[in-house]
C-alpha cells in the first residue's frame, strides 16, 4: 500500500491520491469528510481521527462493536459487511468507503459507483499501520494518523521490554466442535509474537496473499501443541469444543489460563481495537513486577 500526497499545501482543501491494497489510485479533488464504513476498522479509524462515519457495517448479531463509543448507536446501519446494503449507502452519500478488500471484491463496481472506494487487506500488522496512515491522508488528518501509529509502537516495544516471553499461546474462535486457530500473521496473533509469545497457531502457507488466516484444528491436535495460554474469541454460539472430553486435559485449561476477549481482538486492525488488545494483553498476561529486558529486540 502506497501514499501519495502533494507536498505543496496542507490546506483542507488540498487534492490526494492514494493507491490501496488492491493497487488501485483512488483520486479525491479534498480529504473526505463524510466517510462510510464497510467495516469495523473504517469506523475505528475515522473516530480517532475525529471523522464521525456516515454509516457503518455491522459485526455478526453484536452489531457495531460498543468500545467505539455510545454515539455509533445513532449512525445509519448498512447491515453486514459481508452484504452491505447498497441502496442504502446510496441514499447517504458519503464522499468515501474504506472497506475490507476481501469483503467488498464482488460489489465494487457497484460500490464505486455511489462513492469513491478504499480497499484494504487488513490482516497483519503492517496492514494495520499502513491502513492508518492511508486514512490519516484520506480524512486530511495525516500527522495525527503519524501520531497514533507512533504512539502505539512506542507501547508495543515498552510491552516487549516487560514481557517475560518462554509462553506458548493460542488464539480460538468458533462455537461449533472443532476450534479455529490463527496463524502467526494474523495481527493479534504477531502482537502476542512482539511480546515474546509463541503463537502454536505456526506460520501461515501463503503469506504472500494473507489467506487462509488460520486452520480448524482438533483438541487431540490441540493438546499435542498444548499451549499454556488460551485466549478465546467471541461467539455466537456456546462453544462445542470447551465441552469436548480432551479440554480438561489441556494445560491452560488446567492452569486457569483460558481468557475469554471481546471483538476487538477479531476487528483488530483499528488504532482504538488495537490499543484495547495491548490494554488485555498487560492486564491479562504480563506480571506487574517483570524487571526490563536488556535486549534490543
Amino acid at each position: 500500500m502506497t501514499i501519495l500526497i502533494p507536498a505543496m499545501t496542507q490546506a483542507e482543501n488540498h487534492p490526494v491520491s492514494l493507491t490501496d491494497d488492491r493497487g488501485k489510485t483512488i483520486e479525491l479533488a479534498q480529504p473526505a469528510t463524510r466517510p462510510a464504513a464497510i467495516s469495523t476498522f473504517g469506523a475505528d479509524v475515522s473516530v480517532a481521527l475525529g471523522r464521525q462515519p456516515v454509516a457503518i457495517t455491522t459485526f455478526g448479531l453484536q452489531g457495531v462493536p460498543a468500545y467505539l463509543g455510545p454515539e455509533m448507536e445513532k449512525i445509519p446501519s448498512l447491515g453486514p459487511r459481508h452484504q452491505p446494503n447498497l441502496e442504502q449507502l446510496s441514499r447517504i452519500a458519503p464522499d468515501l468507503v474504506f472497506a475490507i478488500r476481501r469483503y467488498t471484491e464482488k460489489d465494487g463496481p457497484q460500490i464505486e459507483a455511489i462513492a469513491p472506494m478504499v480497499a484494504m487487506d487488513l490482516i497483519t500488522l503492517q496492514d494495520s499501520l499502513d491502513a492508518v496512515a492511508l486514512a490519516g491522508d484520506a480524512l486530511g488528518r495525516p500527522q495525527q494518523a503519524r501520531e497514533i501509529n507512533q504512539r502505539f509502537k512506542a507501547r508495543l516495544d515498552s510491552l516487549a521490554a516487560r514481557s517475560p516471553g518462554n509462553r506458548t499461546v493460542a488464539i480460538l474462535t468458533s462455537g461449533g466442535e472443532t476450534p479455529f486457530v490463527y496463524y502467526d500473521h494474523f495481527l493479534t496473533a504477531s502482537l502476542l509474537e512482539r511480546l515474546h509469545f509463541d503463537n502454536v497457531g505456526g506460520s501461515p502457507p501463503n503469506p504472500e496473499s494473507g489467506i487462509p488466516l488460520g486452520y480448524r484444528i482438533s483438541l487431540e491436535a490441540l493438546l499435542a501443541l498444548n499451549p499454556d495460554v488460551i485466549l478465546l474469541l467471541p461467539s455466537n454460539r456456546q462453544r462445542g469444543f470447551t465441552v469436548n472430553p480432551v479440554w480438561p486435559y489441556l494445560q491452560a485449561v488446567k492452569n486457569d489460563q483460558v481468557f475469554e476477549v471481546g471483538q476487538h481482538w477479531k476487528e483488530s486492525a483499528g488504532p482504538i481495537a488495537r490499543s484495547l488488545v495491548l490494554d488485555d494483553i498487560e492486564r491479562l498476561l504480563l506480571p506487574d513486577d517483570t524487571p526490563l529486558k536488556t535486549s534490543s529486540r
